[in-house]
C-alpha cells in the first residue's frame, strides 16, 4: 500500500497575497523572502522541504470552487499513489505534470476538496 511520506506543502488563498505573506513572516516567522508569497519551511527528514504559500483569491490552481487551501501530499511513487485513489474510488484528475523539480497529480477527497500529489525528482 503506498503511503504520503510527508507534506510538500500547503497552499492557500489570500486577497493579497504578499501582503499576508508578510504578515505570516512578521508575526508568526514563517521563512518567507520579502516581497514574495512563498518560503520553504524545513521538514522532519533530511534534506525535505515544505513549501508555504499564498495564492490570489482567484487562483484556478485548486480547481474549481471556493475551496481555501489545498495541501500537497509527498508521495514516493505517484503512479503507484494515483492508481491505489482510483482504485478506492477517488475522484482522481487525468493530467499528471513533470516538472524539473518532479511529478504533480491531483484528486479530490470524498467531500471534493481538492489536494495535490507530488513525487519529488531524483
Amino acid at each position: 500500500m503506498e503511503r504520503v511520506t510527508g507534506i510538500g506543502g500547503v497552499f492557500f488563498r489570500a486577497k493579497d497575497p504578499k501582503a499576508l505573506a508578510a504578515w505570516y513572516r512578521a508575526t508568526l516567522g514563517v521563512p518567507v523572502e520579502a516581497d514574495q508569497s512563498y518560503g520553504s519551511l524545513v521538514s522532519a527528514g533530511s534534506g525535505e522541504m515544505t513549501v508555504w504559500s499564498t495564492f490570489p483569491s482567484d487562483t484556478e490552481y485548486f480547481g474549481p470552487g471556493s475551496q481555501s487551501l489545498m495541501v500537497n501530499y509527498r508521495v514516493s511513487d505517484l503512479d503507484a499513489m494515483v492508481a491505489q485513489l482510483r482504485e478506492a474510488g477517488a475522484r482522481v484528475e487525468d493530467r499528471i505534470d513533470e516538472q524539473e523539480y518532479g511529478r504533480f497529480a491531483w484528486a479530490h477527497d470524498p467531500e471534493g476538496n481538492r489536494f495535490e500529489l507530488w513525487e519529488p525528482a531524483g
